[in-house]
């Protein structure tokens, strides 16, 4: 099978079907357009007209309006998951084979969904929980300075608060990341004894509340106490990938550094990179809900 080579790619099928499961399990691929990346990296341009149109009276004369260009350099990065099997691998059937690395894409995918929010909204490297000096201050946390305080006694008040900012500063809100922990908050909501947002009782997950898309995720409030991040998703952020995703099958040395030797230990080593790429086009448009 060539799928199983080594050094070779995941064949357009998982691939496909590998992206489609980033899109459903990461909040911030809900919520956010995804962009082709290729591997040196790409520019997306900011461009703001300064000032309003302007009413030019017969043989009036014409003033400048001007306007601002701003480039932001999606640069991607590479992740990889790896795990040891037993060499048993190498002599399966090929229908046996498939179903291993289809199980494995599935693993993966959850994985890659979960360590893109982790990186883009917290600058953590997934695996360590550290602050990661190649995202450097590629996240939200670092990047948005407008925060509400949270209070659990009236959390609409929290997206009120954090909407008005964003109106303020001239953005617009397409969308929400949610922690559950703010989720079960508005579930138990109530003003006058009706609950206001029965959409989001027993843990649901509705997609939207107030018109506005949203998507609950344990990955907002995974560092730093956000709660709820929110804001202009749709134009302002993006993320994307380089479509180049290689699958290894390593049957020699020790490739996790776990000073166990693949051979002496009856073992192979199934290996896949990523390379994703994303960026903030527009700190302003975005606030956070922060607990204390």
């Amino acid at each position: 099978m060539t799928t199983l080579s080594k050094g070779n790619l995941f064949d357009p099928e998982l691939v496909t079907d590998l992206i489609n499961k980033v899109k459903g399990k990461s909040s911030l691929a809900v919520l956010s357009q995804q962009v082709p990346i290729p591997f040196n990296g790409q520019k997306e341009f900011t461009f703001t007209m300064d000032s309003e149109i302007d009413v030019v009276a017969e043989n009036g004369k014409k003033t400048h309006g001007g306007v601002s260009i701003e480039p932001l350099t999606i640069i991607p990065i590479k992740v990889e998951y790896g795990a040891r099997v037993s060499d048993e691998f190498l002599l399966a059937s090929d229908e046996e084979k498939i179903s291993i690395i289809k199980s494995f894409n599935d693993g993966y995918a959850k994985k890659l969904a979960k360590g893109l929010d982790l990186m883009a909204m917290h600058g953590v490297n997934p695996r360590s929980g550290l602050a990661s000096a190649v995202i450097g201050t590629n996240h939200f946390d670092n990047r948005v300075t407008q925060n509400v305080t949270y209070t659990s006694a009236n959390p609409d008040d929290n997206i009120e608060a954090a909407v008005a900012m964003i109106q303020a500063s001239g953005g617009v809100i397409s969308g929400m990341a949610m922690s559950p922990t703010f989720s079960a908050a508005l579930a138990a909501y109530k003003v006058n004894n009706v609950k206001q947002f029965p959409e989001l009782a027993w843990g649901a997950n509705p997609g939207s509340i107030n018109g506005i898309k949203n998507d609950i995720n344990a990955t907002v409030s995974a560092y730093n106490n956000d709660l709820v991040i929110l804001g202009d998703f749709a134009d302002s952020f993006k993320w994307g990938y380089a479509k180049q995703i290689p699958l290894e099958v390593i049957k020699y040395g020790d490739p996790d550094n776990s000073g166990q030797d693949l051979k002496g230990y009856n073992q192979v080593y199934l290996r896949s990179e990523t390379y994703l790429g994303w960026g903030i086009m527009d700190a302003e448009s975005f606030a956070i809900v922060k607990g204390v």
